[in-house]
């Protein structure tokens, strides 16, 4: 049975596959030239199920970065689609298995019809880049931004995530976030910890329905507090105006819940 996809324009499906105990790899698929590629595949089997059924050939691999959890498929798919080129960030040269292409902030990587733009984000890891789609307003931004919430930091630094947010907070509003992990829930039970009394956070507990997956720089910058770090109530809650600060203090506190 075929998953339920979105129709992101005329040629362009996204579709979202639950992996593990709260991944999801995300498959595009160019329904003109019907061809597939596949971003940040945990596992390789849910991707060649769907790629069977659309009969689209994989052609190519978006790693955000090298964890095992976004990798941990492409031995497999390379194996089984031997076309396939595999990307990822230039930093991350020797850590993403099958990497051929080493990507640099604003490269522009052709998919299908389409052009994908590559955002180098580090934080959670000192390679992080994501995926955009300028044209559609997708973001695939692998564990850099979550719903109402951010990654861990790893082997990257406070600043450099506190920066690669802000470069995220600049996007539209409308722009669709396709974050590679189910963590909605607790985020948003954190974050009224901080912000009890913001209306719209209430708001988004009441309604939520997993999946909450894709969401929206618009709703983010309403309720994810670690877009939220010039809020005056989060300012106050923490005792801090200093954004980067305020962030990094967020964060350890985020880390501990």
């Amino acid at each position: 049975m075929l998953p339920s996809g979105l129709a992101i324009n005329d040629c362009l499906t996204v579709y979202r596959l639950p992996v593990l105990r709260d991944n999801y790899i995300f498959v595009l698929h160019d329904r003109v030239l019907q061809v597939s590629a596949v971003v940040d595949p945990a596992v390789a089997q849910p991707v060649i199920d769907l790629l069977t059924v659309l009969d689209a050939p994989l052609v190519a691999i978006f790693n955000t970065h090298h964890h095992h959890d976004h990798v941990g498929g492409n031995q497999e798919l390379v194996a089984r689609y031997p076309a396939t080129v595999v990307y990822g960030g230039s930093r991350d040269r020797g850590r993403i298995p099958y990497q051929q292409q080493f990507l640099e902030h604003g490269d522009r990587v052709p998919f299908g019809s389409t052009s994908i733009e590559v955002l180098f984000l580090p934080g959670h890891t000192k390679a992080h880049i994501a995926y955009w789609l300028p044209t559609t307003g997708d973001l695939f931004c692998g564990d850099t931004l979550f719903g109402c919430g951010c990654g861990r930091i790893f082997d990257g630094t406070p600043t450099d995530f506190f920066h690669s947010l802000q470069r995220l907070r600049q996007l539209p509003p409308e722009t669709r976030v396709w974050c590679a992990h189910e963590y909605t829930e607790k985020n948003i039970r954190f974050a009224l910890t901080i912000e009890p009394d913001n209306p719209h956070l209430l708001d988004r507990l009441q309604k939520l329905q997993p999946p909450t997956i894709p969401t929206s720089i618009g709703l983010e910058k309403l309720t994810n507090p670690f877009l939220r770090w010039d809020a005056d109530a989060i300012q106050a809650r923490l005792h801090q105006t200093d954004p980067l600060k305020v962030f990094t203090k967020l964060r350890g506190m985020r880390d501990l819940y």
